[in-house]
């Protein structure tokens, strides 16, 4: 009997000295009060969260819907660190193991904090509704990007600075490896500044159909800090540093209002002047009556030169479709018709040849 007193006398004792001062009760307290904050954090996630996503959805307002997303993380981070603060509270801490408590909390209210804020930088920009226009939607990321980075920057640096790490000095003693870094990377930041020259500028954004003469030709999938990448027409994909945009002249093929049609035509040499004349006037007929052609923006149908082996006739118009496979039709009608036409002036197409003559003597 007496060892199992004196047992009860250490476990009393140890539940009463418990853990760097707090005893077991308050320990014991602190988890249960935790517990329910938990608890609380789901009822947040499966109900308040829930319903207020059901009822953004049904508006035509897109800024509501993205802050409801944006800001469910926070939400269901916030029951944590309250929970955190309320069970420490119920501990009564000293010395040293108070301030690590307090520093925790802090720390905690801080990530809340700026992980708010951070998540919450890109819906606001739905509240600007001319920033898109002015800025390009592309380049508005860029900003959201950069904007999310130092946002996460100076939360990192308000959390070392609540334990007592300055990052000033780090800051300052990196300086000298930053200008190395700088000068072996001077690549990087001219795509960098030819990346941001392309935005603000808006030559092309994503989902543009672009052509850079002897570099790419292709679809715009994104625009990145140092890169472009391109979709070739045979599905690859390219990645194309920003300076080849900067550097060289960009062809957005998507931007064309109505495209071309530039041909030359060739005709047999013993075409006579009627048939050239016929053909010519039939054409130009079939280009400024039919649907398909903007003939405000000027046509040609015209005999152009005498070649090594044919008369060659040029043909020029605007298409009305901005649709490139529509073109492709257009083009195709065209070509019916001038073949139909010239059959039917009874004239010939012409093709490369020579001919020999040999003397005698």
């Amino acid at each position: 009997m007496e060892i199992f007193e004196k047992f009860i006398d250490l476990f009393a004792d140890v539940w009463v000295e418990g853990i760097v001062g707090v005893n077991f009760t308050q320990i014991s307290i602190a988890i249960f009060i935790f517990f329910l904050f938990l608890i609380l954090r789901g009822l947040i996630a499966k109900f308040l969260l829930k319903r207020l996503e059901s009822y953004v959805s049904k508006t035509s307002n897109q800024f509501d819907d993205a802050l409801v997303k944006a800001s469910e993380g926070p939400v269901k981070f916030l029951p944590i660190v309250l929970g955190f603060f309320v069970a420490t509270s119920y501990m009564d801490f000293e010395g040293k193991t108070l301030t690590f408590i307090d520093n925790l909390n802090r720390s905690l209210v801080t990530i809340l904090i700026f992980w708010l804020i951070h998540q919450i930088v890109e819906p606001v920009t739905y509240l600007i509704k001319k920033a898109e226009e002015l800025l390009s939607k592309d380049l508005l990321n860029w900003i959201i990007k950069a904007n999310k980075i130092l946002i996460i920057f100076f939360g990192i640096a308000a959390t070392l600075d609540i334990w007592g790490i300055k990052i000033a000095p780090i800051i300052a003693g990196l300086g000298l490896f930053g200008v190395a870094v700088a000068l072996g990377a001077q690549d990087l930041f001219k795509n960098l500044i030819s990346g941001i020259l392309v935005l603000v500028e808006k030559r092309f954004k994503i989902g543009d159909w672009i052509y850079v003469e002897d570099i790419i030709e292709g679809i715009v999938e994104r625009i990145g800090f140092r890169s472009t990448v391109v979709r070739k027409f045979d599905k690859s994909i390219a990645t194309i540093p920003n300076s080849s945009f900067a550097e060289n002249a960009v062809i957005n093929i998507s931007e064309t209002t109505h495209w071309i049609i530039s041909w030359t035509i060739t005709l047999q040499y013993n075409s006579t002047v009627e048939q050239l004349k016929n053909i010519r006037d039939e054409i130009e007929k079939y280009i400024t009556t039919h649907k398909d052609y903007k003939t405000s923006l000027g046509h040609a149908v015209r005999v152009d030169k005498f070649s090594d082996s044919s008369i060659d006739m040029y043909i020029r118009c605007f298409t009305v479709t901005d649709d490139w496979d529509e073109w492709l039709k257009v083009k195709e009608r065209l070509a019916i018709e001038i073949k139909q036409i010239v059959e039917k002036n009874k004239a010939s197409f012409a093709f490369p040849s020579q001919s020999i003559y040999i003397e005698k003597k």
